[in-house]
């Protein structure tokens, strides 16, 4: 048992998902690597060092370093799969339940719907900065395109425009998906079209001027700068956020979350916002969704009494 065998395993299969073409996965995984190596002390990482009591020291070392539980469940799962790995190539013991201790779940809790006012300060006050405007119009088709996600707002080609209907597919899951642009939305999109047009069939001809198209399609440049583009669109979300006193975290999926949770809010089922988000599980679109308040439970529970008082004979 080598005393870099796992490190040199994670940059193993990190090179794979890389010629794969899987570069965020492959994000996670170094990220992952590099956080538990850090913890470590070392800079290599034997498989010995994957123990029950080793990854509960690190889980909470990730707690008091703030981190959300989510992110914490997906480095444990990326150790994991490693872990997993060596097994499988006799680099490391097997040991029951290993990670029983620590979280490798969904945490429910996070929910990154905000407020109905705040949402709606945030989508339609004027935050009197011409680079916030284009920031808040992109954030309005985010949420008029049926909460689609940014990277797939990002990644639209003028082929997926067909009259006033959008089809895709979703690039997290491939799912096929129809979105009807609104009369809400046509002054936007002409706004941020992209007018010009690629030359080489194998560059993209984005239907936004959002990336540039002059990166080869899943190549690792292109795969860059969507990560620059989205932190540079987070970052003004919350520069249009702190602009517009807006006082909840913004990201650029609060207008998913916050279109799931509005339709659940009107009475929409839960199939139809699964299907419009383009979940393959409604489990999934169940995490989006933000409880009932309080103050709307309260009603539904005045109007179950008063239903149940004036109830007269019906059968």
């Amino acid at each position: 048992m080598r005393k870099d065998g796992f490190t040199v395993c994670v940059n193993n299969y990190v090179e794979c998902l890389r010629r794969e073409g899987r570069y965020a996965t492959a994000h996670v995984y170094e990220n992952a690597l590099r956080s538990f190596t850090v913890f470590c002390g070392t800079s290599c990482v034997s498989f010995k060092q994957i123990t029950r009591e080793n990854l509960k020291r690190y889980s909470n070392y990730l707690l008091a370093c703030r981190l959300k539980l989510n992110t914490i469940s997906t480095y444990m799962r990326m150790l994991r799969c490693i872990y997993n790995k060596g097994v499988d190539t006799h680099q490391a013991p097997y040991v029951h339940r290993l990670f029983r201790d620590v979280f490798t779940g969904v945490d429910t809790r996070q929910k990154k719907a905000i407020p109905v006012n705040e949402l709606h300060t945030l989508l339609y006050k004027d935050p009197q900065s011409e680079k916030l405007r284009r920031t808040q119009a992109i954030a309005n088709l985010l949420f008029l395109f049926s909460g689609m996600p940014f990277v797939d707002l990002a990644h639209l080609e003028k082929s997926n425009l067909e009259g006033n209907i959008l089809k895709y597919n979703r690039s997290k899951t491939g799912t096929p998906m129809s979105v009807e642009i609104l009369e809400s939305a046509s002054g936007i999109v002409s706004r941020l079209r992209n007018f010009h047009s690629s030359v080489l069939p194998e560059y993209p001809d984005f239907l936004f001027y959002i990336l540039s198209g002059k990166n080869k399609r899943d190549g690792e440049a292109a795969y860059k700068e969507y990560q620059s583009t989205l932190r540079c669109f987070n970052n003004s979300l919350k520069s249009l956020a702190k602009k517009l006193h807006i006082h909840s975290a913004v990201t650029s999926y609060t207008f998913r979350h916050s279109w799931a949770t509005t339709a659940k809010y009107r009475g929409v089922p839960i199939e139809m916002i699964s299907e419009s988000l383009g979940h393959k599980s409604i489990k999934t679109t169940q995490i989006y969704l933000k409880g009932f308040d309080l103050n709307e439970r309260t009603k539904v529970n005045k109007l179950n009494y008063s239903y149940v008082k004036n109830c007269k004979g019906i059968v």
